[in-house]
């Protein structure tokens, strides 16, 4: 697909341009499966950007620390210039122990690291990736529209934040875009938080829009994750789970077939079709993956199609949580009143 046949959408009302889907850069570091080769990962990179694909996504957690080392590497000769780079701060790792973290000296120290890690000036759009429960939204959110004021970054992102969060947070200073999981086997954001991103005039950014790969080849995908894959903790990849699940891709693959695409461009032009605020952030490490993911954009869904998606995709056929219990994710979280907070 020429660069110019991805087209842009806006994602909230400060000026932030993107292209209509961006790339998850997070399988690119040690983070879910074995190594990649900095060298491939570089040209894929570039390759996207080439292709119009430009918004790109990261955080410091991814690695932790190389995937932001690896932008900041793809990023030279001028390559820069031609991206929106979107990178998250929020989870500490401490003794092998995650924290979720917001309290203004974190945001700050993170930020500067990000920034000297990825070799830039400005980070186009900086999510706080977790949200601390401990930590009233209010005084996180007053701390990213400092380095906005210093021109550290330009735009404010949140990711798995609660309606309320949302809101609290937006009266402190406009939020440009809320990174939420996404697809058609995770649809509980489309109750609450997805209304009120569009009421209050918030971007949508949908990680995970292809299943964290299941949208690809199904329950055979469980077969090749290597020992250190953290999808092997997620209850929807379990056996118990799995064979329940793998009805759900068979009924989408047959949908795919008779559309004359693979099950992965159907699944993500189902997110594509929920409307030009959101932006789904697929990720691969494969040149070929991304180009059958931009081929996603061309896949046209009637009413009719969409609504028998919806049907085979319903909250309730779809077995197992989206992480594991011990995993640290806060989903939808909510933080204490302004009132609590006692600065240190």
């Amino acid at each position: 697909m020429a660069a110019s046949a991805v087209r842009r959408i806006k994602l909230g009302s400060q000026g932030l341009e993107v292209s209509a889907q961006g790339l998850g850069c997070m399988g690119m570091s040690p983070f879910s499966g074995p190594p990649k080769s900095e060298p491939d990962m570089i040209a894929l990179i570039h390759h996207a950007v080439d292709s119009g694909v430009t918004f790109l996504d990261t955080s410091d957690i991814y690695g932790p620390h190389t995937n932001e080392i690896l932008l900041g590497k793809a990023l030279k000769g001028g390559v820069r210039q031609k991206v929106e780079l979107a990178t998250k701060f929020g989870i500490s790792f401490t003794g092998g122990k995650a924290e979720i973290r917001g309290d203004p000296a974190y945001v700050r120290t993170a930020c500067e690291a990000s920034l000297k890690r990825l070799d830039v000036d400005c980070i186009d759009l900086y999510y706080q990736h977790r949200v601390d429960t401990r930590v009233p939204i209010e005084v996180t959110i007053g701390e990213l529209k400092k380095l906005i004021e210093e021109g550290k970054i330009k735009y404010i992102g949140l990711s798995e934040a609660s309606a309320s969060t949302i809101r609290r947070a937006h009266a402190v200073h406009p939020i440009t875009a809320v990174q939420l999981e996404w697809s058609l086997w995770t649809r509980d954001v489309e109750a609450e938080i997805v209304p009120t991103c569009r009421e209050l005039g918030i971007g949508i950014v949908a990680y995970s829009p292809l299943g964290r790969g299941f949208f690809s080849v199904g329950s055979k995908l469980a077969e090749s994750f290597s020992e250190d894959d953290f999808r092997r903790s997620i209850p929807r990849f379990q056996p118990e789970n799995l064979a329940h699940n793998a009805k759900l891709f068979d009924q989408v693959n047959e949908i795919a077939q008779r559309k004359g695409c693979t099950p992965s461009q159907l699944a993500l032009a189902w997110v594509h079709h929920q409307g030009d605020d959101v932006c789904p952030i697929p990720g691969t490490t494969k040149t070929e993956n991304f180009n059958q993911n931009i081929g996603a954009l061309s896949v046209k869904l009637t009413p009719e199609e969409m609504a028998e998606l919806e049907s085979i995709a319903s909250a309730d056929n779809v077995k197992g949580g989206r992480y594991a219990s011990s995993m640290p994710t806060w989903e939808n979280s909510d933080t204490p009143p302004l009132s609590s907070w006692k600065a240190a």
